[in-house]
């Protein structure tokens, strides 16, 4: 029986229950629909048909808990959710290193007559003011809660930064809580320029020499990799905190790079903590 207790004790620390984002529909969804998840080949759970998002709280490990916390934002072009690849394995590494990690799962797929980011962008703020509004129950510094992204979802982290205004309505206990995040985490993210432009950042990104600090790790021989060079360039001439590693080869969307990308992408995690200590999030 005392085996048993443990066992489940060990299972629900890597495991957390999903919260709705949204008390009924989410704004604009006129319909609630089944998700879809696919495998393929590679291994990775992908789910798209995302009507009711969700967060899911991963606690920091009590022994390590540093009081940071991290929503975590996978990628998927806008149409699907590399769920698990740039989600979960994510939130379980962040708890294991003191920081509790928020899943989110975000509207997918594009919505038609809306800006590709419109419906997710919601949904991500409504992550962050719940996280921040849990914050002293959640054991987390309202004052540590950082966002990290991956391709589509780097897009989304980049979007959150720099766009505080909320355009659905607000549940009153919700309005003064704010949905900025602290810092930002981006890896491989896509879709940072406008158009083709190589010089010019897509004008839902409003960076300022205010922004918060940004860390970015992005492989050379990534299609997306000029986005986050131009990213890069624009927080520099800024005077914003950036630091970006990049990385010969990895190709996109190599996760943790435990079974994709190569051996420098594997460094980022690792490069990612001493970061946070350097901003101060971390001891």
């Amino acid at each position: 029986m005392k085996i048993l207790t443990f066992y489940l004790i060990m299972i629900s620390a890597l495991t957390a229950e999903p919260v709705k984002l949204w008390p009924g529909l989410a704004p604009g969804e006129k319909a609630a629909r089944d998700e879809k998840v696919v495998k393929k080949g590679d291994g990775i759970k992908r789910i798209s048909e995302v009507t009711q998002p969700t967060l899911e709280v991963y606690h920091a490990k009590k022994e390590k808990a540093t009081g940071a916390a991290v929503l975590v934002c996978p990628g998927g072009g806008y149409n699907i959710l590399a769920i698990d690849h740039e989600g979960t394995e994510l939130c379980r590494w962040l708890s294991d290193n003191g920081i509790t990690g928020v899943l989110l799962k975000y509207r997918v797929p594009r919505r038609k007559n809306q800006e590709k980011h419109e419906a997710p962008l919601q949904d991500a703020q409504r992550a962050m003011t719940m996280i921040r509004f849990n914050a002293k129950a959640w054991g987390i510094d309202p004052e540590k809660i950082g966002v990290m992204g991956f391709s589509a979802g780097g897009h989304l982290a980049a979007t959150l930064m720099g766009d505080p205004r909320r355009d659905y309505p607000d549940e009153e206990k919700y309005k003064s809580v704010s949905s900025r995040p602290d810092f930002g985490i981006l890896i491989y993210p896509a879709y940072l320029q406008k158009g083709k432009s190589n010089t010019e950042l897509a004008p839902e990104l409003n960076f300022t020499k205010d922004s918060q600090p940004v860390f970015i790790a992005v492989a050379k021989n990534d299609p997306y990799y000029p986005s986050s060079a131009l990213l890069n360039t624009k927080l520099k001439e800024l005077g914003a905190s950036v630091e970006t590693h990049v990385f010969e080869t990895g190709g996109h969307g190599f996760g943790m790079a435990t079974k994709r990308g190569s051996p420098e992408a594997k460094t980022w995690p690792d490069l990612c903590l001493q970061w946070m200590k350097k901003q101060g999030v971390l001891k």
